[in-house]
């Protein structure tokens, strides 16, 4: 009797122990499966990106970003969850990255949204994310009108918006050549219009006189050498190009090449020597001003700053493919370093929710690559991570910060 009494509370003990792992099994399935795009193992990542089309120089910041994951993912992951990373090729064009993102969010069933390139790009997708309240988080994309908490509380972007560095170009401007005669040549699209704009609000009720001639271009036109003869023969000595890379590149080989030599800015999302001012001919860029906000990781001054020493092993172990001189790599670095940095801070409260909660309370964050002195800071009616930059001047090798 007494065995049967000892087995029958072993048997007991077995079916409450089983029990307890059932019960544990479900509620972690449970808790991933009631989020989209994460699970007890995994948190599924969306982006789009122009791995084709006129602007596919760019897609190597998603091609880094992944890279990035995969550190993270060989370490354990983010609070034992690995990164599932899918960026799609949207070619640069709006209609595309619509479908793709739509894919995205309803085949693939990702948590979020991370870092898709261009103005335009985001602004036909962030409607409808807004409604489906997807987090499009870090976006690639400098326009000014994505620190809108208010209206939109669920896009947020990485890079500094156009009117940190367009107030920068004009308080040089005013300071060196006051009297000047500015020709402005812009992208047709949201990028390019955000920039004139950002330019005009910086130069305040002066924009109308200093403003001599704006010529645009559309991302397909083949070339804009026809734009740019048109702004020198306005009479302007100072130039605004408010390009992507490959215009950008046109731009500063075909004012070389007239002869003209006006006092030249471009956006600094076209300062890539590799991308840019290697196509246009490094001479011929020379005396270029622009902002930067990040670490050249071949700039002298920091071969032994032990940032860009980690920055570089990493380039050689998970993205051996790319170029670790190319800026475009830095950004995709920094901007994956801070999601990940994010989606830590969420913990096991890991919610569309949170993540849009904790990135909007970012306080005095480090991140590598940028440049001393400038720390992410969010709020609650503050979604610019980045508000500092340093004026710079190509000197026909790199691109050197400018006291002023």
């Amino acid at each position: 009797m007494r065995d049967i009494r000892y087995g029958a509370k072993r048997f007991v003990a077995y079916l409450l122990a089983c029990a307890s792992v059932f019960l544990i099994a479900a509620t972690l399935f449970a808790a991933g499966s009631s989020v989209p795009g994460v699970s007890a193992s995994e948190i599924k990542i969306g982006q789009t990106m122009p791995y084709s089309g006129p602007v596919s120089s760019n897609g190597t910041i998603g091609k880094a970003q992944a890279a990035y994951f995969a550190k993270i993912n060989a370490k354990g992951g983010i609070n034992g969850r690995t990164i599932n990373f899918l960026s799609l090729d949207d070619g640069y064009s709006p209609p595309k990255a619509v479908e793709q993102t739509r894919k995205l969010v309803e085949q693939d069933g990702v948590f979020l949204i991370f870092g898709s390139l261009g103005t335009a790009v985001n602004s036909a997708t962030q409607k409808y994310l807004s409604a489906k309240q997807v987090p499009q988080l870090l976006i690639t994309s400098a326009s000014f009108k994505w620190n809108d908490p208010k209206r939109y509380p669920w896009t947020m972007a990485m890079p500094p918006s156009q009117k940190v560095d367009a107030s920068l170009y004009v308080r040089y401007l005013l300071k060196k050549q006051p009297n000047a005669k500015i020709g402005v040549l812009y992208q047709y699209d949201d990028f390019g219009k955000d920039y004139l704009k950002a330019l005009r609000d910086a130069l305040g009720p002066a924009a109308g006189a200093m403003i001599v001639a704006e010529k645009s271009y559309e991302v397909t036109d083949p070339s804009i050498d026809s734009q740019i003869i048109a702004l020198q023969t306005s009479g302007a000595d100072t130039l605004f190009a408010f390009a992507t890379p490959k215009f950008a590149a046109q731009t500063i080989r075909k004012v070389h090449d007239m002869s003209w030599r006006p006092l030249h800015f471009v956006a600094y999302p076209v300062t890539s020597v590799e991308s840019v001012l290697k196509p246009a001919g490094l001479e011929k860029a020379k005396g270029l001003l622009s902002a930067t906000y990040l670490k050249d990781p071949f700039d002298p001054q920091w071969q032994d700053d032990a940032e860009t020493k980690a920055y570089l092993a990493w380039m050689k172990t998970y993205y051996p493919d790319g170029n670790p001189a190319d800026m475009y790599n830095v950004h995709g670095y920094t901007s994956a370093y801070l999601l990940a940095e994010i989606l830590q801070r969420c913990g096991a409260t890991l919610t569309r929710t949170e993540v849009m909660k904790q990135a909007a309370n970012l306080k005095e964050v480090s991140v590598p690559m940028l440049l001393p002195g400038i720390k992410i800071n969010t709020s609650a009616s503050d979604f610019a991570p980045v508000e500092q930059m340093r004026l710079a001047r190509f000197d026909g090798t790199r691109w050197v910060q400018v006291d002023e």
